[in-house]
């Protein structure tokens, strides 16, 4: 599957925030400005070699992109679609100096391959396999429901939802029909009874290949195997309808924006890029993204491929943030450092062959959690520690929300799971654990803030979810196994620190 937020999720340090806003707001122009001149191809090309996608980014003006087109087309590309108010240009192309060629046209900013396989006729970050309620199970949990007065159904086993007070919050403020969250992941199962009387297909599409679809049901996932998205969804605003679960948010609307590649499960850039310009054009005012943009789980700057990537999916969210739409992404589950001088990864590209690296993060980025302005979410369980798995980092964390830990934290409650239970495709309910599950859990807490706060912008926004959060400090030992070693080192003090930014949030503040 996808590198949904369960596996690996990385975040940015406020220093390299501010050096993204400096060098990807406005890249520098490509150090050769001559246009690509025609060239011959060899028919055995042309027919037989396969193509891959680019982004090619320049000036957000109709003479630069009308240049810049008849460059593609000289450098034998073809454009999948332009998104002009951003300069980004989707293309196809089997030229294998494609690449090269058009980062010497004159007006190409940033131009390269979104992968490094052939395009084909599937990142996210949950942890581990879900586990699906059995009907017993269902049933138990249900009796126990039943003694809490307006519980739902299975509402006994979300201890997540109490952690935050969401529960508390939803009998004086459970959202309002004004505020939208997208989940731009592997699509939504607006079908299912806790996710159908709050979604929106006005705002939902399908945006494999770089351009939306907003056909009938396009949003939906491909196959039940595809449950990441329909679950993120139930976390952030299932309906308090009598059924099954509830979510933080019972009063918003939610959307779905499909992103996953049908063939490989990947996030890949282009369709990322039209999830959050479709998002801002839609009057969607949050988004959740769970996710990394494979194939690469750090974009570093000195590879022009990789520079292509940051500049375009952040030119997109950065659009989307102008437009007053508010960005929330899952910190990755490696238990990494990402205010650390260095990081080992050996899962990239996840597309064809990982080759082993060493990477700078403040040189180095994972897309879009490191892009200025987006709100990074770290993971804790129910005893309000930072979970097992979870990335952290000091000045990179911006918040942190429940995700589950069926390891070292579990819940006196009737399934004694420490997981997160949520919808699923087809009207089922599953647990599943990752900084996937922190990040909606934030995400329905900020739709709670923009309903009481309708006129805040996402800068706002950010600031009113960091200042209702409970930081409960680093914590004297981290040595979750026992065996005498730290697992990870929590620096900063009470009100920022590396486990938990600015604190976990907090519903019931927000509704208050």
């Amino acid at each position: 599957m996808a590198h949904l937020r369960s596996r690996r999720r990385l975040a940015l340090a406020v220093p390299v925030v501010l050096s993204l806003t400096a060098s990807l707001g406005f890249l520098p122009a490509a150090a050769s400005a001559a246009s690509a001149a025609p060239r011959t191809v060899p028919a055995e090309r042309a027919a037989d070699a396969p193509a891959l996608a680019y982004v090619v980014n320049t000036k957000a003006d109709r003479r630069t992109i009308a240049s810049v087109k008849r460059a593609i087309a000289a450098a034998d590309g073809k454009v999948v679609v332009t998104y002009d108010r951003i300069g980004v240009i989707v293309v196809h192309s089997a030229n294998p100096d494609f690449g090269e060629e058009i980062r010497k046209a004159r007006g190409v900013q940033s131009a390269g391959a979104t992968r490094t396989a052939p395009l084909t006729a599937a990142g996210t970050t949950d942890e581990g396999a879900a586990d699906f309620v059995t009907a017993a199970e269902a049933a138990r949990t249900e009796a126990a429901s039943a003694a809490t007065p307006g519980s739902e159904p299975l509402e006994a086993d979300q201890w997540d939802l109490r952690a935050i007070g969401a529960d508390k919050a939803a009998k004086i403020n459970d959202g309002s029909r004004k505020v939208t969250v997208a989940v731009i992941d592997t699509g939504v199962d607006d079908t299912h009874p806790d996710l159908a009387p709050n979604f929106s297909a006005s705002q939902s599409a399908n945006c494999v290949g770089g351009k939306a679809d907003t056909g009938e049901g396009a949003w939906r996932p491909y196959t039940a195997d595809d449950y990441h998205g329909t679950h993120v969804a139930g976390e952030i605003a299932a309906a308090r309808n009598g059924v099954g679960v509830a979510g933080v948010a019972p009063g918003v609307k939610v959307a779905g924006i499909k992103v996953s590649d049908p063939d490989n499960g990947l996030f890949y850039p282009e369709n990322v890029v039209c999830a959050f310009v479709f998002a801002a054009d839609h009057g969607v005012e949050i988004t959740n993204n769970s996710y990394y943009v494979d194939p690469w789980l750090y974009n570093c700057m000195d590879d022009p491929d990789q520079k292509a990537i940051v500049d375009a999916v952040n030119r997109a969210q950065l659009y989307a943030q102008k437009k007053g739409t508010l960005h929330l992404a899952s910190a990755g589950n490696s238990n990494h450092d990402l205010a650390s001088d260095a990081i080992d990864d050996a899962s990239s590209p996840n597309d064809t062959t990982p080759v082993e690296r060493t990477i700078d993060p403040s040189e180095c980025f994972d897309v879009p959690t490191q892009l200025p302005g987006i709100v990074t979410v770290s993971a804790t369980g129910v005893q309000n520690l930072k979970s097992y798995y979870s990335t952290y980092g000091k000045g990179v964390v911006d918040v942190a929300a429940p995700g589950g830990d069926r390891r070292y934290q579990l819940p006196d409650t009737p399934s004694k799971d420490g997981r997160i239970l949520s919808t699923m495709p087809n009207g089922e309910y599953a647990w599943l654990q990752g900084t996937s599950m922190a990040s909606p859990h934030a995400a329905g807490v900020a739709a709670l803030l923009k309903s009481k706060h309708p006129w805040a912008t996402p800068a706002q926004l950010q600031a009113l979810l960091k200042a209702q959060a409970d930081n409960p400090g680093c914590p004297e030992s981290y040595d979750q196994d026992g065996d005498g070693a730290q697992d990870a080192t929590c620096e900063g003090g009470s009100r920022v620190n590396g486990f938990y930014g600015f604190g976990i949030v907090d519903a019931l503040r927000a509704v208050k």
